[in-house]
């Protein structure tokens, strides 16, 4: 019993790590295949390319082609640059190398510092300088060398992760914006708290917002690696940029939602209110994790018809209240707090449909590719 519930945990371990398995997976066949090649040809310095090989491997296909761009770009330009400094400049005493250090690595540098693409540009220029095996073949083959060892190991990595256990960018971002929905059912439950007096509802939101602001930074990263991967012909999936702007639209209403839920209701608004609150509350819980699971699956969106129902009907209570001769005496700002959640709602109801369509575009998408 205990070997087998040790195996059930290990198995449990595996499973939730799987992304993270498949990459390192990736990355080790990389790296192995990018050596073996640069002892085919007999490079010089075939290391660079196990390098490159290893570094351009990222999460997904998209990621992987970005950094085998920004590595190309940036290692010709410091490759064509610092072998023009090694070949122009003289730099056989410590006094013109150090000359020739800043020469060549300022300029760069400054380069990178506006364009992150270039940012391996000045790491390259100082290795044309120092490198013994530069000053033995020359600098223009020292660039030839540099430059073809490192597109090798672009080109490793990105088949390396076209082929082996690829991952699109656009499922990892579906996960992502999947996971920020299924987080937002939570936070929605701990509002809900809020307004009845629960005291375990403040120490849920503390780790409910960093958690939502990590998961749609996940999604945005992605979002672009995506983006990448259509311009690049590699997938027919929609244009990833609308979901990730509604998923923020739905972050403002929430943070809306929970400006309005900053204190209890007093006992007789809740005693009219409760009901449709409690209502309105399951059925929106309901709906965000039915539409999580559907992004997870890019599959048809759930009906919201539920959720609409919920919410006609508890803006019909509080409309309701203004008129209860039992709370007129009630305070102000409380018909102000109902009204500004009524609102908060309708508002969140507006882009919960836009998040709604495209769940429902990513699984046309999906079928569309399915059957092409």
């Amino acid at each position: 019993m205990a070997w087998s519930g040790w195996i059930e945990g290990t198995g449990e371990r595996i499973g939730a790590r799987a992304a993270e398995l498949k990459l390192a997976l990736r990355v080790t066949i990389a790296g192995t295949l990018a050596f073996a090649v640069t002892r085919f040809f007999d490079l010089p310095q075939g290391y660079w390319a196990v390098i490159t090989a290893v570094v351009v491997m990222q999460a997904s296909v998209g990621g992987s082609l970005k950094a085998a761009v920004e590595r190309f770009t940036g290692t010709l330009a410091g490759a064509v640059y610092g072998g023009a400094i090694a070949a122009l400049l003289p730099h056989g005493s410590t006094l013109s190398l150090g000359i020739a250090i800043v020469l060549a690595v300022f300029p760069l540098a400054l380069l990178a510092a506006i364009k992150p693409a270039f940012r391996v540009a000045p790491i390259t220029s100082l290795i044309m300088l120092l490198p013994p095996t530069g000053q033995a073949i020359g600098p223009l083959a020292s660039v030839i060398d540099r430059v073809l060892e490192i597109t090798l190991g672009n080109i490793v990595g990105v088949v390396v992760s076209l082929f082996v256990l690829p991952a699109r960018a656009h499922t990892l971002m579906t996960e992502a914006a999947a996971k920020v929905v299924s987080l937002n059912a939570d936070l929605v439950s701990v509002f809900i708290d809020e307004l009845t007096d629960d005291p375990t509802s403040r120490a849920a939101l503390q780790k409910l917002h960093p958690q939502i602001r990590s998961a749609l930074k996940k999604a945005e990263a992605a979002a672009e690696e995506a983006v990448r991967e259509r311009r690049s012909h590699l997938t027919e999936a929609p244009d990833p940029e609308p979901l990730v702007r509604t998923l923020y639209r739905v972050r403002h209403d929430l943070v809306m939602i929970g400006r309005a839920a900053y204190s209890p209701l007093p006992a007789p608004v809740l005693e009219r209110l409760g009901p449709s609150l409690t209502a309105l509350h399951q059925a929106t819980r309901k709906l965000l994790l039915n539409l999580s699971e559907a992004l997870r699956q890019r599959r048809k969106p759930p009906d919201p018809k539920a959720f609409r129902e919920a919410l006609d009907a508890f803006t019909s209570a509080a409309e309701a209240l203004r008129a209860d001769a039992l709370v007129r005496e009630l305070p102000g700002k409380t018909f102000g707090q109902v009204f500004a959640l009524g609102f908060a709602f309708e508002q969140f109801q507006k882009n919960l449909g836009d998040l709604l369509a495209r769940t429902d575009e990513l699984a046309l998408g999906r079928k569309e590719a399915a059957g092409s």
